[in-house]
């Protein structure tokens, strides 16, 4: 069991999330650092949530639902000139907010992401498919659209998602 858990860690760890971490859309609910470098007074650690957040010398930045590049670049720009030099600013998600699972599976919830996080290991998390489960009606609701979309073992789960797991008949 150690091992099998070694080695989900070890996967989840090596796998980088989507394309590059400064495409991510942050949410309500990560959790990120933003540091200048040389400029600790401008560096801070802060939850996305519903509103903008107040940053010194440029005011109100909005996060939620903007990639991680494009606020890098806005509070990059926005320093440079009147307040430094050439600033650089880099964003890092600390932590992401959770995705849910729901249905057949031994432990439904709320589990926190990890970056190349697969069906399979989700399910892992949720402590395995119960005996009832169905091996082919797996789905998950993605960005609150309310449309469901069906998964393979093999395919992405991302933060927020939520995967449901089936009964099978037979």
């Amino acid at each position: 069991m150690r091992k099998l858990l070694f080695l989900l860690a070890l996967v989840i760890s090596s796998t980088a999330y989507g394309e590059d971490e400064s495409s991510y859309r942050l949410g309500s609910g990560d959790l990120i650092s933003i540091t200048v470098f040389d400029e600790p007074e401008l560096s801070m650690e802060v939850r996305v949530g519903d509103r903008p957040i107040s940053y010194p010398f440029l005011g109100r930045v909005e996060l939620r639902d903007r990639p991680i590049a494009t606020i890098e670049q806005e509070i990059t720009e926005g320093l440079r000139g009147d307040y430094l030099i050439e600033p650089r600013v880099s964003i890092s998600v600390k932590e992401y907010r959770p995705f849910f699972i729901q249905g057949e599976v031994e432990k439904p919830g709320g589990y926190p992401y990890q970056p190349g996080l697969t069906l399979r290991q989700a399910i892992s998390l949720g402590g395995g498919l119960t005996e009832r489960a169905s091996k082919s009606k797996m789905f998950v609701t993605r960005d609150g659209a309310g449309e469901e979309i069906r998964l393979e073992m093999g395919d992405r789960v991302f933060p927020d998602d939520v995967v449901n797991i089936e009964q099978s008949f037979f």
